[in-house]
């Protein structure tokens, strides 16, 4: 990985590891990895409106081994918001060792294995792995932010 990429990843996990046990991020995994990147870094980076819509648009079903550090770990999942009922997805943020960090019922780690077999909220699919996304996909076309995150 490039190296720049690498400091942005380690970056992000400690941003994100510092939100363990928060439930500040309910139905709102995709947020909560892009925060990671973009609170951490002070960038910007662009993906879908849904989990799904990223994975779609980072095509992920080309990456099914295991993922490199920083990429975003995804999962088909079903589920009812706004009373639309579809596949909006999940996605977490991969930490090394097959553990990734995700908004579920809380932030939380996982093996990236382990979160198909979670609980989903009432009405929900259980997550189904599909692919991951590298850190170098993820930031085609971010650019530098000038706001400050808190």
């Amino acid at each position: 990985m490039d190296n720049e990429f690498s400091v942005y990843s380690k970056a992000a996990i400690d941003w994100a590891k510092g939100k363990i046990g928060s439930k500040e991020y309910p139905f709102l995994c995709l947020a909560f990895v892009e925060d990671a990147y973009e609170k951490a870094n002070q960038v910007e980076i662009f993906g879908g409106s849904s989990a799904k819509e990223s994975a779609d648009e980072y095509e992920v079903w080309n990456n099914t081994g295991v993922p490199p550090i920083g990429a975003f770990v995804f999962y088909d999942c079903f589920g009812s918001l706004m009373n639309e009922y579809k596949n909006y997805g999940h996605v977490g943020l991969h930490m090394g060792d097959g553990n990734v960090i995700h908004a579920w019922d809380k932030v939380r780690i996982d093996h990236y294995y382990d979160i198909e077999n979670l609980s989903p909220a009432t009405g929900w699919t259980k997550p189904k792995f599909i692919g991951w996304s590298p850190v170098e996909r993820i930031f085609k076309g971010y650019r530098k932010n000038t706001r400050i995150f808190v």
